[in-house]
């Protein structure tokens, strides 16, 4: 499976309940996540995709510490079972 298609779903997924899956791109600084999740009552998350057995990259790694140890939540996902499993958590959150 291909990481557009589980991108495409998640999009879809966060959309359902109420949030913004947002295409996330910051020039001049490389391995950001892909994704910034925009929830309700003003909640952010981080979402780095990957298909299915990929892992994230050293710099990609480097850079989700960046955004934990400023207090930042970020998820990899790597498949619709992750994304289910995501947003499941989610719900019980909002």
């Amino acid at each position: 499976m291909l990481e557009s298609v589980i991108e495409r779903k998640l999009k879809k997924q966060i959309e359902l309940i109420g949030g913004k899956a947002l295409k996330f791109v910051s020039p001049g600084v490389s391995g950001v996540p892909d994704r910034i999740v925009l929830l309700p009552q003003g909640k952010i998350i981080f979402v780095e995709l990957k298909a299915p057995g990929k892992k994230r990259r050293k710099l990609q790694e480097y850079r989700t510490k960046e955004l934990q140890t400023l207090g930042f939540r970020v998820e990899c996902i790597d498949s619709f079972e992750s994304i289910n499993k995501f947003i499941g958590g989610l719900k019980n959150e909002i």
